[in-house]
């Protein structure tokens, strides 16, 4: 299927100078980015008096292709528009019989569909018709090494700045799941100073719940140093802070060790022991500084270890989840599972 790369931002900056399309499907694995966008419709595409008898937002289980295109074929009142905004569109029934409305949709009328954490079928005649008049847009989750610059493009287009410990612990402990890291960062603005242009790791500390000395990111650093002491110190100053879960601290290590299993794999320069950082760096998609911590840990753990290790996190996260575990809390798991991490 064919993939539209377009930035959100410029479909906004589009809708905001008034370059409207008839239909909009959004759809994909990232949901942050097509509420963003359907929001910014809802609120922004027509005026607060319009609104009133001019638009429509539907929810998918609650609807059918018929009902949406009846309000799509309806004309608007005192308004040059209608906006009709379907959410959660993935529960709509053949969806492919949208293609005969595509086909000569209302030029009075904005449709927007929301089709989240799924792709259409690139088979489907529906699929083909909205290609064809450039209304698909996809939006795939972005990769872990991603989100520190969501982060800071986040902070910055909100006139603030953020410190790179920061930013990085914040990635680490939230993972890519967008719109958790969105909310995170707005309370943390809030929060900020208002002579400080700038999120700190002790703003972080103190808001989020993250400690800038103990969390996942220095964890996984101690442990590809086989820092022991360290290690070891991080994970009980980690498992008796209050509300500790250990699945984020799991999902850090197992994208770290996974990351650590394929550097194993990338073939040396010819002739010498050494691998080249850009490739490493394309091939486990880090950024480059991030080399020398894979190159530090490949010294430190051998691949059967490293297996091993991706293994047991595997177990413990199933343990975390109530798996096999019928007494041990998170704090607990966490301390055994470094210890067999690290003998």
């Amino acid at each position: 299927m064919a993939k539209t790369t377009i930035d959100y931002r410029t479909i906004i900056n589009d809708i905001s100078n008034k370059k409207y399309k008839p239909v909009y499907f959004f759809q994909g694995e990232e949901p942050y980015y097509i509420d963003v966008i359907s929001n910014y419709i809802a609120n922004h595409l027509l005026t607060e008096e319009e609104r009133e008898f001019n638009q429509d937002i539907i929810y998918g289980q609650d609807t059918d292709v018929k009902k949406i295109i009846n309000l799509a074929r309806s004309f608007p009142i005192n308004s040059p528009y209608r906006v009709v905004i379907v959410k959660e569109a993935q529960k709509v029934s053949s969806l492919d019989d949208l293609s005969f409305y595509l086909q000569k949709p209302a030029n009075s009328t904005i449709l927007v569909l929301c089709h989240k954490y799924k792709k259409l079928d690139a088979r489907k005649k529906v699929t083909k018709e909205l290609e064809s008049m450039k209304a698909l847009y996809t939006f795939d989750k972005l990769y872990d090494y991603q989100i520190p610059d969501f982060i800071e493009t986040y902070v910055q287009e909100r006139g603030a700045k953020i410190e790179s410990k920061a930013k990085t612990i914040i990635a680490e402990y939230l993972g890519n799941d967008l719109q958790k890291v969105a909310n995170e960062l707005d309370k943390l603005l809030t929060a900020k100073p208002a002579d400080s242009p700038t999120i700190t790791c002790d703003l972080v500390e103190r808001n989020v719940g993250i400690s800038k000395d103990f969390n996942a990111f220095e964890l996984v650093n101690a442990l590809f140093a086989r820092n022991v002491p360290k290690a070891n110190q991080i994970a009980f100053q980690m498992a008796k802070s209050k509300g500790f879960s250990i699945i984020p601290t799991i999902t850090a290590l197992f994208s770290s060790f996974s990351n650590l299993m394929v550097y194993f794999y990338i073939p040396n320069l010819p002739g010498t022991n050494y691998k080249d950082d850009q490739e490493v760096a394309n091939e486990l998609k880090i950024k480059p500084f991030a080399v020398k911590q894979y190159k530090a840990a490949a010294l430190n753990f051998k691949p059967k270890k490293t297996m091993e290790i991706i293994s047991l996190l595997r177990t413990y996260d199933a343990m975390a989840k109530g798996i096999g575990n019928s007494s041990a809390n998170d704090g607990e798991l966490l301390k055994e599972l470094v210890y067999k991490i690290l003998h």
